[in-house]
């Protein structure tokens, strides 16, 4: 019997303000919701609906075109009366029409922001790289800068242990301003300090020509980079052969790094969810926070990102920026992403969220996007970063304007230089990367029983008990340690690395 059972509780209210509570077991229609009260106890109502597992109940009255609260801020506005005790969901609540969060002017001034004192107090073992960064893989990329190359750099990276590739969609038939993000966020994977060094293997015909993704790199790094053109060595075959031949030299090197001992200010701790349901904004996000906020108290770099995943939280996000610069750039890439999705005629609403979202108790955009940002925690937002651009180190909290897609926002921010991702799940998915570990957790305790081959770690006592937040987030952070020095995560066992690059519009 969990210890959620125990006190008797079966619901949950997370802000006094809300007009809705949270089942955390499923509930039957005349079942008795139960929910601790903020006075002590419990406070009692009757469910007069079947509830499902994680889904929203009406705690009072609910007029139609009134705001439904969760989190303290609204999430939809009531298309019927709903009464107490019945299911809050797609039937009687939907999104806002109005996007545009808040103006400039609320966010708080610099001189508003308590500067944060940093310590640090953890290490782990990394591999120092010739460019001062710290890596803790030491992988030899097998780089791919077209689709055209892409299944040759598979079959060169099968050959030799060490080396680590992934198929590249783009690279050719590109306008100018999309291959020169494909190159951009090329040249930020081979830059990953996960990455020992790289061999770049190209068709020899495509627009990303190896010379471009070659001076892209030694822009951002000084690190070994071989070259490969497969119409030149004669075919295929022989870029295998003359690939697989330079790759075990590479790895040979790479086989010479030690570990030196590194302090986790160095790192620059990567944030991502995907397949949400109610358990990622109850539970695993805010734990996500909560080591979030310690790694900022450490001097790490920690990045939010799918700017998607922000319509509707936006300003809240705005009103703890650095600056109001830096508060009026996250309101902007929220902006443009809208623009750019209406330019095909469609909404940031349709599919979004998910049908499996839905199902998981996520009604709106809105709340799906508050339960995404609690992975920020509560720490100041220094900066706001284009797609894979270079992320400094001992920035604090920042931002990267990123796709919601998973694959493609986590591969955009491992090109920012992210050494590891922690990523929630609700309902469970198997992402992984090439080039950095990404460690998965789940509040949610069917997905971590039923997707356990995925699961890095059961966070669904944020939910039941026994242990505290505070707690759980120091056996994550141990957790994140023990991948900094080696151990393997999930996907990385399973030898998953999706990875996606996306597009600003289609092919020429």
């Amino acid at each position: 019997m969990s210890e959620g059972m125990q006190e008797g509780r079966n619901a949950v209210l997370i802000d006094d303000k809300d007009n809705v509570v949270i089942a955390i077991y499923p509930l039957k229609a005349g079942d008795e919701v139960r929910y601790p009260a903020r006075e002590g106890g419990l406070a009692t109502f009757i469910a007069t609906e079947d509830i499902p597992l994680f889904h929203k109940i009406a705690r009072v009255d609910i007029a139609v075109g009134q705001n439904v609260v969760k989190y303290g801020e609204f999430i939809g506005v009531a298309t019927r009366d709903i009464k107490r005790g019945q299911h809050v969901h797609t039937q009687n609540c939907e999104s806002s029409d109005d996007l545009e969060g808040v103006a400039v002017e609320d966010v708080a001034s610099a001189s508003e922001r308590k500067a944060v004192s940093t310590k640090c107090t953890r290490t782990f073992m990394g591999y120092r790289r010739s460019d001062g960064q710290v890596g803790i893989r030491n992988h030899v990329l097998i780089l791919p800068t077209s689709i055209c190359a892409s299944d040759t750099t598979e079959r060169i990276a099968r050959s030799v242990e060490g080396c680590v590739t992934f198929h590249n969609q783009n690279g050719c038939s590109q306008v100018n301003i999309d291959q020169q993000m494909t190159v951009d966020t090329l040249a930020g994977l081979a830059a990953n300090p996960n990455i020992y060094s790289v061999l770049a293997v190209s068709l020899g015909c495509e627009g990303c020509q190896n010379d471009l993704v070659v001076d892209a790199i030694a822009k951002r790094t000084n690190k070994e980079v071989r070259t490969l053109i497969i119409q030149e060595v004669g075919g295929s075959i022989r870029a295998v052969e003359e690939g697989t031949r330079i790759a075990r030299e590479l790895v040979r090197e790479a086989s010479l790094c030690e570990r030196e001992e590194c302090g986790v200010d160095e790192l620059i701790f990567g944030t991502n969810c995907g397949g949400s349901d109610t358990s990622s904004g109850l539970g695993s996000n805010p734990l996500i926070g909560e080591v979030s906020d310690w790694m900022v108290a450490q001097g790490a770099t920690t990045v939010l990102c799918e700017t998607p995943e922000l319509f509707g939280g936006e300003h809240i996000l705005a009103r703890r920026a650095a600056t109001p610069e830096v508060g009026e750039q996250v309101l902007k890439i929220v902006r443009d992403y809208e623009k750019y999705v209406q330019m095909f005629g469609a909404q940031m609403r349709e599919g979004n969220p998910s049908p499996g979202n839905m199902a998981g108790g996520l009604t709106t955009l809105e709340e799906k996007s508050l339960g995404c940002i609690h992975k920020a925690g509560h720490s100041t937002i220094n900066a706001v970063y284009p797609y894979a651009a270079h992320i400094a180190s001992h920035q604090g909290l920042v931002v990267m304007d990123t796709p919601g897609n998973d694959p493609s926002s986590v591969g955009g921010i491992i090109a920012g230089g992210c050494q590891l991702v922690v990523f929630s799940t609700g309902l469970g998915t198997p992402t992984g990367n090439a080039i950095a570990p990404v460690l998965r957790l789940t509040a949610n305790g069917r997905t971590a029983r039923t997707m356990a081959d995925n699961i890095d770690f059961d966070a669904q006592a944020t939910i039941y008990g026994p242990q505290s937040m505070e707690e759980l987030r120091d056996e994550l952070i141990d957790q994140i340690i023990r991948v900094c020095n080696g151990e393997p995560t999930c996907a990385e066992a399973l030898g998953y690395t999706e990875t996606a690059l996306p597009h600003l519009c289609n092919y020429m």
